[in-house]
């Protein structure tokens, strides 16, 4: 799938691009059968929240080894309709992936993320340059009522914002202080809701601020994630670094795959 010069145009502008139904239902029920196979992993890359033990986050589903490595997850990483995109935004054809998520927001239980820039981490974990991009697959309808993702259009061109450590949520992160948040909301633009169906998709630059709050809904609401960065970016060496499984060592450029991969995977 190759991008227009108008969508990248507006990529640069806003910081993000929508795609309403990019993946089908069928192949939603592929990845969402694999959230739930791997969600009952007893393993570091599953982080857990909540008086229940809720699966708040899965990590590391697009390599080949490890308990929750996934044959479906690694076709979507590779799928054209995610892979030529990044290249062409990156204008690189080397790209790999820092690290893959599903996010699992429980019913009622499910908490909230701060508003926060992606690479408010990134750059800690050694990388120098802000030109990294996330690729985000709805699995389950995304409403505000389940805390879907708020953007702030253009934030991605004020640069990388000093975070501050937020402990206030079962996922500790890097976050934007609320009166930097604030000033650009009064000064320049206003939340957008990233609503729609499962197979809904949105890449989004590392710098923008983004946000999701609590799950209201009687449901669960569940969404993927795909990090990528150009390997001339991968990390430099930094003390103390996080594990792999949030900060890839395998810096192997990503090869095309095939668009019916996802579907192939099952049988």
């Amino acid at each position: 799938m190759k991008l227009t010069t108008s969508q990248i145009e507006q990529f640069n502008k806003d910081g993000y691009l929508l795609f309403p139904e990019l993946f089908s239902q069928e192949e939603i029920n592929v990845l969402k059968a694999e959230a739930d196979r791997v969600s009952q992993l007893e393993d570091q890359c599953v982080a857990r929240e909540g008086t229940t033990g809720q699966v708040k986050a899965m990590f590391r589903l697009h390599e080949t080894d490890g308990p929750t490595a996934s044959k479906a997850y690694r076709a979507a990483a590779h799928s054209p309709r995610v892979l030529e995109p990044i290249r062409q935004l990156l204008n690189d054809p080397d790209v790999y992936i820092h690290h893959t998520k599903v996010n699992m927001k429980a019913a009622i239980e499910g908490s909230a993320w701060p508003w926060h820039q992606d690479f408010g981490s990134w750059h800690l974990d050694g990388i120098a340059k802000p030109e990294m991009l996330t690729v985000m697959i709805a699995l389950d309808e995304a409403t505000e009522l389940n805390g879907c993702l708020y953007f702030l259009p253009g934030t991605h061109g004020e640069g990388r914002l000093n975070p501050y450590f937020d402990t206030s949520t079962a996922w500790k992160l890097w976050a934007v202080t609320p009166q930097d948040v604030k000033a650009y909301m009064k000064e320049k633009a206003q939340p957008i809701a990233i609503t729609g169906k499962p197979g809904m998709v949105a890449i989004f630059h590392c710098n923008l601020l983004h946000a999701s709050g609590h799950n209201l809904s009687p449901d669960d609401r569940t969404q993927a994630y795909f990090c990528f960065n150009r390997v001339t970016n991968r990390p430099t060496d930094v003390e103390k670094p996080r594990p792999d499984f949030v900060r890839s060592t395998n810096w192997v450029p990503i090869e095309l795959g095939s668009d019916a991969a996802i579907l192939e995977s099952t049988r």
